[in-house]
């Protein structure tokens, strides 16, 4: 009560020496522009002022609220358009995961440009383009990809390539992937995209050259790239003997085959798998001494059965010296069943055919196989013990058919 007595006091004071001053002199103001000329006192001229800077402040806040009420309207609608993006999205990956690719890439493209993340969008629908089988679509869409975001060139090179490897457009795939390990030399799915390349494209030779990396960057389990490098280096032999064999002329250059087995990594060189593969091409290209060699110099110090069984077929420089080596490994394995069928052949390479027989006999004893079978129905043909031979035969028939024990007639 007393701040109002106070304030209706201080303006009754205020009007009263305002009035007296009016009273005494009202003042003069004339204002000339022109053929216009305006007078008033002093008084009407402050008011005039007055009123006119009020309505200034009344016209400037009404502008800052109309503005200001565009732009919560035009935010409004932006948040409107990117609710509506969303939801196209959202729509067009779950017809993506469903199979619905026409519905998906149309959803996915047309939300592409009010998205978030328009990259998303744009991939998903060249996905989408891409089961439909419409490269055009594809193209473009990947196009749109990379414009729309900065530094997506990876992604959309990596999609790209993972398209063309699904269409199987091999030769584009490679060139693909080449171009972004330029960009990424490790990146660890560019190199799993070129395992997988170079499989299908059989290229056994970069394979072998991408393997390491693979290893440093442990792309897959170890026993994994066991297997495969233990394939791509069978298979690179393999194709190298082929090429061999090719070769024009009488004389047959097996240097490159043996390049490639300086070239094998010291855990495949002891692989018996590879050893085997390299010693049967070296015997079937004429080079029997050098195969016999390098298996005789493994089974001193590695005892393998697929080798003894290979040791046995090939032709050394002394055969006699073959036979004698493998009797010493007999002494430590005088029941494998393997190597006394490889110590049948040798001595039948000695000409030795009583022996023969009677390791081919041994070996049948411990295990009866298709090969002991073979050899002596050969061998007992060749003795001229006929009846025994075609005993041989057919039993061996028998089993390897899988012939049941019924009744047959007998002469009379």
């Amino acid at each position: 009560m007393r701040k109002l007595f106070l304030l209706t006091l201080i303006m009754l004071t205020l009007s009263v020496a305002l009035t007296m001053m009016i009273s005494i002199d009202a003042g003069y103001v004339r204002i000339s522009w022109g053929n216009y000329l305006l007078e008033t006192s002093v008084w009407i001229a402050l008011a005039a002022i007055v009123l006119l800077v009020a309505a200034l402040s009344i016209v400037s806040r009404s502008w800052r609220g109309i503005k200001s009420s565009t732009g919560g309207v035009s935010n409004w609608f932006s948040s409107t358009s990117s609710q509506r993006a969303r939801k196209k999205t959202t729509r067009g990956l779950l017809e993506l995961a469903e199979g619905n690719w026409k519905r998906a890439q149309k959803h996915l493209a047309t939300a592409a440009p009010k998205a978030e993340t328009p990259l998303i969008n744009y991939l998903a629908a060249a996905q989408a383009a891409f089961e439909q089988g419409n490269e055009k679509d594809t193209e473009m869409l990947l196009r749109k990809a990379y414009e729309s975001t900065p530094g997506s060139d990876l992604a959309v090179g990596i999609t790209q390539a993972q398209l063309q490897l699904g269409s199987n457009q091999f030769e584009q795939c490679l060139a693909t992937l080449l171009r972004l390990r330029k960009q990424a030399p490790q990146h660890p799915f560019i190199l799993k995209l070129l395992k997988n390349v170079y499989l299908r494209l059989e290229d056994w030779h970069q394979l072998s050259l991408l393997i390491p990396e693979l290893r440093r960057q442990r792309i897959a389990e170890t026993h994994e790239l066991d297997l495969l490098e233990r394939e791509t280096w069978v298979n690179l032999l393999a194709h190298t003997a082929d090429e061999i064999r090719r070769q024009s002329g009488s004389s047959q250059n097996i240097e490159q085959l043996n390049q490639h087995w300086d070239r094998l990594p010291g855990s495949m060189r002891r692989d018996e798998t590879i050893i085997h593969a390299y010693a049967e091409h070296l015997s079937n290209l004429g080079q029997q001494a050098q195969a016999e060699t390098l298996l005789r110099k493994v089974l001193r110090n590695h005892w393998s059965d697929m080798l003894i069984d290979l040791y046995g077929k090939v032709c050394g420089n002394s055969p006699e010296e073959q036979l004698l080596t493998a009797e010493n490994w007999l002494k430590e394995r005088p029941n494998n069943e393997t190597l006394l069928l490889a110590l049948g052949r040798l001595s039948l390479r000695n000409q030795l055919w009583g022996k023969a027989k009677e390791y081919f006999q041994a070996s049948h004893r411990i295990k009866k196989t298709p090969q002991t079978y073979g050899e002596l129905c050969r061998l007992s043909a060749h003795l001229e013990e006929h009846q025994q031979s075609s005993e041989y035969f057919v039993q061996g028939i028998m089993d390897l058919v899988g012939l049941p024990e019924l009744p047959q007639p007998t002469k009379r």
